[in-house]
């Protein structure tokens, strides 16, 4: 048996298109309840990588077959002793040794980088939930990897809401934040905003629950804003933001955020939600979810489902999410490995 890997990026058409058909048959063996796997969101990642990131690809050939790809990233402005990665095998090549193979070459890699830990995930079962492979957590352990973070995926199901529920509680919430008022956009940040949805998106590792992971605050600025929304346009994701301002100052005092890609209109993320500190006990959070989700449905009508995740121990936002009626799928684990 031949096995081969070898670096290749963003110019390299032949072995994108050979990660792509990989990264299909995996995601479609794997999550598949997931949206299909995005062409122009893997594309994107090479030729738009977020601000800040310096990918590093890899692809492997068994017997001359494509089996594995590899994507790393690795932090240029802060974390710049950690890495991330994608390791992924097609399912026709699994326990080949082609996993092995794509993390002693990750090692190679940031070794001569100068970094010191490696961090990725892997999905498992919940009890009562969605049933998933253990092999990837398994070949996590065996690489000397310890999980530092545990993680719940919840789905909402749209087409379930209660509206007279979700009338009541945004009610309730509303009496809880007098003095604050709601805006609502798509799309990019609009200018008088921009400052402070830098401000609220750099909170978010100082705020959220990180376990064990070793994580320093990204330090973001308008620029960096522009270079991820830049980033995340060239991927095709529409976005729909609210946010809660504190009338007294017109600062921002909560904001979330929910996206969804070019090739499933049935399917949405919900992505961050955060609060200034100076503001909480307002309900800003619940309140700023529930006008968000409402103002999606206005402008997604072939919305069917919505996916988050929490870190386990998050209960704050774990209970926001399931009173939004939010349900557990399954489990996602962050695995450190100290190199």
């Amino acid at each position: 048996m031949a096995l081969t890997v070898t670096p290749f990026d963003a110019t390299d058409s032949a072995a994108i298109d050979a990660a792509y058909r990989i990264g299909v048959a995996a995601h479609a063996a794997d999550l598949p309840d997931f949206p299909p796997f995005c062409r122009r969101r893997f594309d994107a990642s090479l030729t738009h990588p977020l601000p800040g990131n310096a990918p590093r690809w890899a692809l492997a050939l068994r017997d001359g077959a494509p089996a594995g790809y590899l994507a790393l990233d690795l932090p240029q402005l802060e974390n710049t002793g950690n890495a991330t990665a994608d390791l992924v095998v097609h399912p026709d090549h699994r326990r080949r040794g082609v996993g092995r193979a794509l993390h002693e070459h990750s090692l190679r890699v940031l070794r001569e980088q100068g970094r010191k830990r490696l961090v990725a995930v892997t999905f498992g079962t919940l009890p009562g939930g969605v049933e998933r492979s253990p092999a990837g957590g398994a070949f996590a352990a065996a690489t000397g990897a310890r999980p530092a973070l545990a993680e719940v995926r919840r789905r909402l199901d749209v087409t379930r809401l209660d509206q007279r529920s979700l009338d009541a509680l945004a009610a309730d919430a509303r009496a809880h934040a007098a003095g604050y008022r709601l805006v609502a956009w798509r799309g990019d940040t609009p200018e008088e905003y921009a400052e402070d949805v830098a401000f609220l998106d750099g909170r978010l590792m100082a705020d959220a629950p990180t376990g064990d992971l070793v994580l320093e605050a990204e330090q973001v600025d308008v620029d960096r804003l522009r270079a991820t929304e830049r980033a995340l346009a060239a991927r095709g994701r529409r976005r729909y933001h609210q946010a809660a301002v504190h009338e007294a100052t017109g600062r921002l005092a909560a904001w979330t955020l929910i996206d969804r890609g070019p090739n499933a209109d049935w399917h949405a993320f919900q992505q961050i939600t955060i609060v200034d500190p100076a503001h909480r006990g307002h309900r800003l959070g619940l309140l700023v979810k529930i006008e968000n989700l409402r103002h999606v449905l206005g402008h997604e009508p072939a919305l069917r489902v919505v996916d988050t995740w929490n870190a386990a121990e998050n209960s704050h936002m774990v209970a926001i999410n399931e009173r939004l009626g939010f349900r557990p799928v399954d489990a996602w684990t962050d695995w450190q490995l100290t190199i």
